[in-house]
């Protein structure tokens, strides 16, 4: 059992999504830095997918009532168990009786925490993940709050327990985006790779040159939902009908006033704004790991080399999966 001894708003049980039931109108939900929770799961021997925990405010304390593996991924908090601190996508292992504590640090945007065997929530249409936003899922459809007690499932075949702690370098150093942050030295800017949307040639001449060229600032009322964003009014040629069509998350729409929308893991299932862009999903957690305030910066690229950053991505998580077993 896991005991939340203090949290913030906006702490919940995800998985990886609730894939298969758009076409119903049920969003994916799940882990907004998907990739995180992957590693951390990978580091305490769980599957990918295993429900963890993911902290968007902060402060945050748990009490663990076993013995077992904790992973703390994401935003680079400040990790301590007991006296203990934790370097940043560190995992360790815990006593029964040992306090977790997450403090912020000022970088990053959300905490990642898995326990070996997962967190133990009923599946709901093949998902233990939180649907914040309509109030299913999860723990009891909701975000956990102080006082509540976590079940954790049973430690997989695979979830031997290294007997010393062990870390893996973030991807913001294994899979920088050097070209491109190179250039942008000594400021607080979030790259992200964008394949063209199917209205993409709707758009101004000019308009699309800001799209390209702009630092885009991420807003106060950006959320689980959606990140709006504020720079250059980007206007359409001409007024555009579109009737309502399926969206997914990382899609960027343009509504009437100009300023762009990424979609996140909590977006509805359809909407009808253009589409200028959709972000690739192998750089979904660099939008989910931006603060508010921060800036977005879009690249272009073809499908060629999202499906190339996407096998990069892979091959990374496959690597920690190998070299988990040195530290065990």
């Amino acid at each position: 059992m896991i005991e939340i001894l203090s949290t913030g708003p906006l702490c919940s049980v995800q998985d990886l999504g609730r894939r298969g039931y758009r076409q119903i109108g049920v969003s994916v939900s799940g882990a907004m830095d998907a990739l995180a929770l992957q590693v951390a799961n990978v580091m305490v021997g769980n599957e990918a997918g295993a429900a963890g925990l993911e902290v968007t405010t902060f402060p945050f304390r748990a009490r663990f009532h076993a013995q077992t593996l904790v992973a703390v991924t994401g935003a680079g908090c400040l990790a301590s168990v007991g006296e203990r601190a934790m370097p940043p996508w560190w995992c360790i292992e815990v006593q029964p009786g040992d306090v977790l504590t997450l403090k912020p640090s000022g970088t990053g945007a959300r905490a990642y925490v898995a326990i070996a065997g997962g967190i133990d929530v009923p599946e709901v249409l093949h998902s233990r993940s939180t649907d914040i936003k309509v109030g299913f899922g999860g723990f009891d459809g909701r975000c956990v709050r102080k006082g509540d007690m976590l079940s954790v499932g049973a430690i997989a075949a695979i979830g031997a327990k290294p007997t010393r702690g062990f870390g893996v370098r973030p991807p913001d150093t294994a899979l920088a985006l050097t070209e491109w942050q190179n250039a942008r030295r000594g400021r607080a800017v979030t790259h992200v790779r964008v394949l063209r949307g199917p209205d993409y040639d709707a758009f101004r001449d000019d308009a699309l040159a800001d799209f390209w060229g702009s630092a885009w600032k991420v807003t106060p009322d950006s959320n689980r939902i959606g990140y709006r964003l504020r720079g250059p009014e980007i206007r359409l040629r001409e007024p555009l009908d579109l009737l309502s069509h399926g969206i997914v998350p990382g899609v960027v729409q343009v509504p009437p006033a100009g300023q762009p929308i990424v979609m996140m893991s909590d977006a509805q299932t359809s909407g009808g704004y253009p589409i200028v862009g959709t972000v690739i999903e192998a750089d979904m957690w660099r939008l989910a790991q931006t603060p508010i305030g921060a800036e977005v910066v879009f690249h272009e690229i073809d499908v060629g080399q999202a499906v190339a950053a996407s096998d990069a991505v892979a091959a990374w998580v496959a690597r920690i999966g190998r070299a988990r077993w040195t530290a065990i």
